[in-house]
C-alpha cells in the first residue's frame, strides 16, 4: 500500500491509451534479467506496554525513522514529516497504522533476498534497543482495536480513510491492523505474463493458507487462521480480490489496462499535495473530464500513481506482485520468494503448475479464497483439500529450485528457504494453528505472549 510523492522530476507529457499499454509491455525482460523483489511489513509495539507506536514523541515512528538514517539510508519527507527512507532501489515506507515496510531491491537469488532481510532486521534491532519498541511478524494486530491505532501523517491515507468506509466494512482494519509479505517477479513476454498471472491467481488462496499467521484480534481468537485475509474479503471490492478477466479468453496487457481504467480513482498529486478524487473515473480523466481538475488530462505520473491504488491478489505493473501472504518471521519472509520463484521461474515447473490449474474456474477460485481465511489447509477444493494440493505444489516448486541450482556459501540451493512451508505441510499445522494451540494451553488464554513469540529478532 505504500507510496510517497516522488522526488524525481514529474513526467508531465500527455498520455493516451497506447502509452498506458506501454507501461506494461515495457516490463518484458529476457530471462537473464529476471529478478526477485521482496516486500514485508512489520507491526510495531512498545516493548513494555505492547501499545501501538505513535507517530510523534520520544518513543515514536518519527524517532525510529530518524534512527534508521545509517548505512546509506536517506530520509524522505511529506509536509515536513519524515515518512520514508531510500537507499538505491530499496526503500522503507510507512503504512497507515505505523507498520514499517521494507521494499527490497531487485535481486538475483533467494539467498540474496534472505541476506537483505537479515540486514534489515539487524538494523531494526538497534531501534528496539534505543527506543524500547519492537516489531511483530504476523498478519494482524493481535490485541488493540482499530480505534487504538494512531494514523500516520500521509496525504494519501487521509483520502483513503474518508473513502474506505463507503466501499467495505473492513477497509480501515486492512489499513491500520494488517501486515503482509509479497514478492515481485518478472516476465519475458505477454504470453509469459498471462501464464504466470493465471497460476498466481489460482494458487494465491493456497499460499494464503500456507502462510496463515493471524488468528487473533482484540486479544482473543478471531475465528480465522488469517484475520488479515478475512479483512480483505470486505475491502473495496472494485479494486481487490480476483478479477474475472484473468479467466477470460484473450486476457492480456490490454485487458488489465481496461480493468484498471475502470477502477475508481483515489487521488492525484499536484505541487506535492494529494487531491481527493475518490470514486472518480480515470477514463474521464483521459478525456479531460475529471471533476476534480476539469480540462486537465493525466500524465504518466498520474497513471503510475493510480496503478498503486489497486490491490488484487496479484498486481501487474512492469512486474507482477504476489500479494496474498500474512507477514511472518525471517524464515517465512524468505520462504515466499522461494516458493514463487520455484513455480514461475523454471519453465518445467511453470508448465506443471499451469496444467494443474488450467481448468479451474473463476467461481471455484473465488470460493476457495472466501473459505481459506477460516479453514486454511482444510479448505475443500473439488474432491480434495488444500493440504493435498499443497503437497503437489511444493513438489513442483522444490524441483524448480533444484534445477535452478543457485548455491550459497554453505553449499545449499534455494530449497533451503522452503523449510517452514514444508514443515507446515508435513505436520498439517500452520503458524496460526500452532499459536492457537499455545493460546489455549501454554498461554492460558492470555494474548500477551504473542508479543514475544511473534517478535522479530
Amino acid at each position: 500500500m505504500s507510496g510517497t510523492p516522488g522526488n524525481s522530476t514529474p513526467d508531465t507529457s500527455p498520455i493516451d491509451e497506447a502509452k498506458l499499454l506501454a507501461s506494461f509491455t515495457s516490463g518484458c525482460k529476457p530471462r537473464a534479467d529476471w529478478r526477485l523483489g521482496t516486500e514485508h511489513e512489520k507491526i510495531g509495539f512498545c516493548v513494555d506496554s505492547h501499545r501501538p507506536i505513535p507517530y510523534d514523541g520520544e518513543r515514536s515512528i518519527r524517532r525510529a525513522l530518524e534512527l534508521l538514517v545509517t548505512d546509506g539510508w536517506e530520509l524522505e519527507y511529506e509536509d515536513g514529516n519524515p515518512i520514508a527512507l531510500r537507499r538505491g532501489m530499496a526503500n522503507i515506507t510507512l503504512e497507515p497504522g505505523g507498520q514499517l515496510e521494507l521494499s527490497g531491491a531487485p535481486l538475483a537469488t533467494v539467498h540474496e533476498t534472505c541476506a537483505e532481510v537479515r540486514d534489515h532486521l539487524r538494523l531494526l534491532h538497534h531501534v528496539r534497543h534505543d527506543l524500547r519498541i519492537g516489531f511483530l511478524g504476523l498478519g494482524f494486530q493481535p490485541k488493540w482495536a482499530r480505534d487504538d491505532i494512531p494514523w500516520m501523517p500521509k496525504g494519501r491515507y487521509a483520502v483513503m480513510r474518508r473513502y474506505m468506509p463507503q466501499v467495505g466494512a473492513h477497509g480501515l482494519d486492512m489499513m491500520l491492523r494488517t501486515a503482509t509479505v509479497q514478492v515481485n517477479l518478472d516476465f519475458s513476454s505477454e504470453t509469459d505474463m498471462v501464464r504466470k498471472m493465471r497460476v498466481g491467481y489460482c494458487l494465491q488462496p493456497l499460499v494464503t493458507a500456507l502462510f496463515a499467521a493471524s488468528p487473533f484480534s482484540d486479544s482473543k481468537p478471531s475465528g480465522y487462521l488469517s484475520t488479515r485475509a478475512a479483512a480483505w474479503l470486505d475491502t473495496d471490492r472494485a479494486r481487490t480480490g480476483i478479477p474475472a478477466m484473468i479467466f477470460e479468453e484473450g486476457f492480456g496487457f490490454e485487458s488489465y489496462m481496461n480493468w484498471l481504467l475502470d477502477v475508481p480513482m483515489y487521488f492525484i498529486i499536484r505541487d506535492g499535495q494529494y487531491i481527493d478524487c475518490a470514486g472518480q473515473s480515470f477514463r474521464a480523466f483521459l478525456k479531460g473530464k475529471l471533476a476534480a481538475l476539469p480540462g486537465q488530462r493525466p500524465t504518466m505520473d498520474d497513471w503510475e500513481l493510480h496503478m498503486t491504488t489497486v490491490y488484487p491478489e496479484v498486481r501487474l505493473k512492469r512486474y507482477m506482485e504476489m500479494r496474498g501472504a500474512d507477514a511472518g518471521g525471517k524464515p517465512w519472509i524468505c520462504a515466499l520468494p522461494a516458493l514463487w520463484k520455484g513455480l514461475l521461474y523454471d519453465e518445467r515447473a511453470l508448465d506443471q503448475a499451469y496444467n494443474l490449474v488450467a481448468d479451474w474456474t473463476h467461481v471455484e477460485v473465488l470460493a476457495m479464497r472466501a473459505a481459506v481465511p477460516e479453514h486454511g489447509l482444510k479448505t475443500r477444493f473439488r474432491d480434495t483439500t488444500l493440504l493435498h494440493l499443497a503437497e503437489t505444489v511444493m513438489d513442483i516448486t522444490r524441483s524448480g529450485l533444484e534445477r535452478s541450482a543457485e548455491i550459497n556459501v554453505n553449499g545449499q540451493d534455494e530449497t533451503v528457504h522452503l523449510a517452514p512451508v514444508l514443515r507446515a505441510v508435513e505436520n498439517n499445522c500452520t503458524q496460526a494453528e500452532a499459536w492457537l494451540h499455545a493460546f489455549h494451553h501454554d498461554w492460558k488464554g492470555k494474548i500477551e505472549p504473542i508479543f514475544e513469540h511473534a517478535a522479530l529478532p
